[in-house]
């Protein structure tokens, strides 16, 4: 304290010097000014750092290594027993399952990752421009917080390719969180969750593919739907789909109204040759959706961002 007033009052004492610049010859207020200006930073900076000291010492010390205090004293608002899953993992579980249910094998996602196997392993043109900043974050080292589960389907592919020779068939789902460079908005969020699918076999086509998603997406929202599907354009499968549901009766849906849920195709021949496939002798299809569209339909939600929030309040009603 002591410090901190011997500070004010050389600041005090520096502005009354100020107004000695009248005084001054005027070709000499300049430098004046400039010396008297550097010193009074120079006091307000030490100011600064007195009152910070001072706050430093008011703070209690805090012990983590003690024990806690009973819940009956903390407030209800933050008692352990109020906590709760939030309801995209509880919901990723129950998509997982499905397929698990279905023979697919699991596989998680990477938080990082690199230019080849996000792009070039993907079948990527060296000028997408979905390798561009714009749309793919970047860290200092130029690895890549995955945009898309895809990222993973070269290593499921190369791992899973002795299974072929054996008789057997690749079936690999892959949950997990991507980040895109989006402007953030009701329907659009820069950190969301998605689940890849991929299956290769030596006769599988996309009969089965379409088979495969209706019966996810019917036992997901727990009734029967219509399927449709649309032309679309993916590198990495060939011919591409979006896939479109019936919207669920459950959120108002009408005969006629329909949903893009995901995009989907036929494992484009390259994909299958940078994995050590043979696309003459097997074929593949894979397909990949976002898991927050998912559950916002289900619970009938309007805005994305409410899953990133962090709000106690949006949580509580999944308890």
């Amino acid at each position: 304290m002591v410090e901190l007033d011997r500070l004010k009052l050389e600041l005090k004492n520096l502005n009354t010097e100020y107004a000695k610049i009248r005084e001054i010859a005027p070709e000499k207020r300049a430098e004046f000014g400039r010396k008297i200006n550097a010193q009074k930073q120079d006091i307000l900076e030490r100011i600064k750092m007195a009152e910070q000291a001072m706050l430093d010492v008011e703070v209690e010390p805090l012990d983590i290594t003690a024990p806690c205090a009973p819940n009956e004293e903390l407030p209800q608002v933050y008692s352990v027993f109020d906590g709760s899953r939030h309801p995209l993992m509880t919901e990723l579980d129950r998509v997982v399952e499905i397929y698990q249910l279905m023979g697919f094998d699991v596989v998680e996602s990477r938080q990082l990752d690199d230019e080849y196997h996000m792009f070039d392993s993907l079948n990527f043109a060296k000028e997408h421009p979905a390798r561009d900043g714009y749309d793919t974050f970047r860290t200092e080292e130029d690895l890549i917080p995955p945009a898309h589960t895809s990222t993973m389907q070269h290593r499921v592919l190369k791992a899973n390719r002795k299974k072929l020779e054996q008789g057997k068939e690749i079936a690999v789902v892959v949950p997990g969180r991507v980040f895109r460079n989006e402007d953030v908005d009701a329907t659009h969020e820069h950190t969301f969750y998605q689940c890849e699918g991929v299956y290769v076999s030596r006769d599988c086509n996309m009969g089965q593919m379409l088979g495969i998603l209706r019966e996810f997406f019917e036992k997901y929202y727990g009734q029967k739907l219509e399927i449709r599907t649309q032309p679309g354009y993916f590198p990495f499968t060939e011919p591409s789909l979006e896939f479109l549901i019936e919207k669920p009766k459950t959120l108002g849906g009408k005969k006629g109204d329909f949903l893009e849920m995901l995009g989907c195709g036929m494992i484009h021949p390259n994909v299958l040759k940078m994995a050590g496939i043979d696309p003459k002798e097997y074929h593949g299809f894979a397909w990949g959706g976002g898991i927050d569209r998912l559950v916002m339909l289900k619970y009938g939600l309007d805005d994305v961002r409410y899953f990133e929030s962090g709000n106690l309040n949006f949580l509580k009603e999944f308890k």
